[in-house]
């Protein structure tokens, strides 16, 4: 079998965030071959570091806040996994670009309290050390549980919901209808990457953590 029919093999494991699938493109279009085998997962903060630690994915895409560092800290470091701070970040919100908060430069909390509160479920392990949104034990009077990211900005459209993340968002993959916006709150969040202490990075793995950098 010569070089370029081996088989290249990828995996990444992911919260929902555009930056990780771009990142994901950028490694297909620059290192794909006729014959490759990758595989992106947008799942479950409790999947992913579960998934690097079995090494059924090469790196994990999550963050970290002071709300749950210690947890996943601690997680990570039992699970024999290296976490690697990409970028750090204020709170933002998505929301629709029809949203009615939408010509606001910054939004507090009380703003957002008539609005649907949009987050992704965790599953058995739905603890808020591992929501994927910071401030998740707020109590809201809405509160919409989803899977996936397309079925979150489509409420966000449909209902006038928001969801808090990083701010980083892709027109490309979601649209010019959803929109981010400042939230007005003392916290941050720290993205970043976990892999595996027992295993030297490919080379694929190496460009993917560099793909993101570049997008965010």
């Amino acid at each position: 079998m010569t070089k370029r029919e081996h088989k290249q093999r990828f995996s990444v494991s992911t919260q929902h965030y555009s930056f990780a699938v771009n990142a994901f493109v950028d490694i297909i279009k620059y290192y794909g071959n006729k014959n490759f085998d990758f595989t992106l997962r947008e799942t479950q903060t409790y999947e992913i570091i579960e998934d690097v630690s079995r090494m059924k994915s090469e790196v994990g895409v999550l963050y970290m806040s002071n709300e749950n560092e210690t947890i996943l800290k601690r997680i990570i470091n039992q699970s024999n996994l290296n976490f690697e701070q990409i970028f750090i970040t204020k709170l933002h919100i998505f929301i629709s670009s029809d949203h009615p908060l939408a010509d606001k430069e910054i939004i507090t909390l009380e703003d957002l309290e008539e609005y649907p509160y949009l987050c992704f479920e965790q599953g058995n392990y739905n603890s808020f050390y591992f929501s994927e949104e910071i401030l998740s034990t707020m109590q809201r009077e809405q509160q919409i549980k989803v899977r996936d990211r397309a079925t979150l900005f489509n409420l966000a459209v449909g209902l006038n919901g928001y969801t808090i993340s990083t701010g980083v968002i892709s027109k490309e993959l979601n649209g010019e209808n959803i929109i981010s916006k400042t939230l007005d709150v003392d916290e941050t969040i720290r993205v970043g990457v976990i892999t595996h202490r027992n295993s030297s990075l490919s080379r694929l793995a190496i460009a993917y953590i560099d793909a993101i950098k570049r997008h965010v």
